[in-house]
């Protein structure tokens, strides 16, 4: 058994429905399939999760929404129009669509919550309808019916232990279960979001708790790739992966899956293959267990991402005073602020975060605090930061392997700032500035990825 997953693109309008429609007819082990809100049908277009979060602002603002409906509406009525549905199926949606401005909530934020989710949720009663309209036998799975349970933090929701169990005892219906992602129900029965981009997740969960053979997830790309292809033209496919290098290139700024998505999949050690709606007969990537994973190359991407900072700390003997990053840390955690790494020397500590979490503000306080209880000889705030990634599981005891990745960087001038190989010797992460960020990802990439330097390797 199967289970499918379709992103946003996807699902965008009548002419990728019929893609998926056939898609999910071409195999009868493709029995459970997750949708989300529909996507960006051409470059400017704007996605329902974005009309929908508009139209919870102006319902929080008492401001007139009715345009708005219309728009969203619109999305769905193109779809079942093409698809001749019964009336009834579009004045359904339209009826749970302005149900929602009446409609009482704890707070403003599970209101959001609700809002959004409704994307993937109508979506799915629609592809439902399509799917029965087309010749399957399909039926409707609403999170709540199938135990979808997750905890209580309305717009950043994490999934709960017992939804395994419920799934496990679910009676899954014959034919196709149509579940929308994104959202569960808490305790209390409230809507409550995954983080943006979490029908992955849904995908993931359903896959662990059905205990699929398999987890495919549809996007617009024919898979992975070695190397972002806005940095470097035409980079090798990656064939087959393991979770734990997915996970390294995602937290990297590899874009195709959503960061936190796989960990249920890993959990249940479901492999997934990440494959193009556009071009399903396309192999796409496999991402696989590490048991039994052979690499064929030492490395197997190479990515980057510019949106980080960092704290440079200097102080005579910092070794030897006790409690030095402690204290560090608790003023971190009085504000709310994770770090991503913290890199150091006999004298010298630099603390490296993702500077999405940061505002002005706090970036001042943080460095007024650090200064008066910490009183650095030098404190130093760094912008123009970008850490680059190089993942491979042939990485791993490779005699020799940073100077491979380093001399191409001499070679290109780019200046690195911080040299930091991961626990599990896999991911070697190199700090940049962002300036340098491509040059460093396009001049390791000719290092490893064209023929003649692959046939190096050895």
């Amino acid at each position: 058994m199967r289970v499918v997953k379709f992103g946003g693109s996807s699902l965008a309008d009548s002419k990728q429905f019929e893609k998926v429609v056939a898609i999910m007819q071409a195999d009868p082990q493709r029995q459970v399939v997750v949708t989300s809100a529909p996507g960006k049908r051409e470059h400017g277009d704007i996605k329902v999760t974005d009309l929908l979060i508009r139209y919870c602002q102006q319902v929080q603002a008492h401001a007139e929404f009715s345009d708005t409906v219309a728009e969203i509406v619109s999305r769905y009525a193109e779809i079942a129009e093409h698809y001749q549905l019964a009336a009834g199926v579009l004045g359904h949606i339209q009826a749970e669509l302005e149900s929602l401005a009446t409609e009482q909530f704890p707070d403003a934020d599970y209101q959001m919550a609700a809002f959004k989710a409704h994307g993937e949720k109508l979506n799915g009663y629609l592809l439902t309808a399509v799917l029965n309209a087309a010749g399957s036998h399909a039926v409707y799975g609403e999170p709540k019916t199938i135990g979808l349970v997750v905890s209580d933090v309305p717009n950043d929701a994490e999934v709960q232990n017992e939804t395994y169990a419920n799934l496990a005892k679910f009676d899954r219906p014959d034919g196709i279960l149509v579940v929308p992602g994104f959202y569960g129900y808490t305790e209390a029965g409230r809507i409550a979001t995954f983080s943006r981009g979490g029908s992955d997740i849904t995908g993931a969960i359903l896959s662990r708790g059905f205990n699929a053979d398999l987890y495919e997830n549809f996007t617009d790309v024919d898979g992975v790739f070695a190397a972002d292809p806005r940095v470097v033209k035409h980079p090798a496919p990656i064939a087959k992966m393991t979770y734990r290098e997915m996970r390294e290139l995602s937290y990297g700024g590899f874009g195709v899956f959503h960061d936190e998505a796989i960990l249920p999949a890993i959990e249940g050690q479901i492999p997934i293959n990440l494959k193009n709606t556009n071009h399903p007969t396309h192999a796409g990537t496999m991402i696989v267990p590490e048991a039994g994973f052979t690499p064929q190359h030492a490395v197997t991407g190479i990515v980057s991402s510019d949106h980080f900072s960092a704290i440079y700390l200097h102080r005579y003997l910092l070794n030897k005073e006790v409690g030095f990053t402690l204290k560090l840390l608790q003023i971190f955690y009085d504000h709310g602020i994770n770090y991503e790494h913290m890199p150091s020397g006999i004298d010298d500590l630099t603390i490296i975060f993702d500077n999405r979490q940061l505002t002005p503000e706090l970036r001042t306080t943080l460095c007024q605090e650090i200064q008066a209880k910490m009183h650095p000889d030098v404190l130093q705030w760094i912008d123009d930061y970008a850490i680059t990634m190089v993942v491979g599981e042939g990485m791993a005891k490779r005699i020799g392997l940073i100077q491979r990745v380093l001399t191409p960087l001499v070679m290109a001038n780019v200046h690195v700032t911080m040299i930091n190989e991961g626990a599990s010797q896999i991911s070697l992460m190199l700090g940049t500035s962002k300036t340098q960020a491509n040059t460093a990802v396009q001049a390791i990439y000719n290092a490893f990825f064209i023929p003649v330097n692959q046939q190096m390797e050895g």
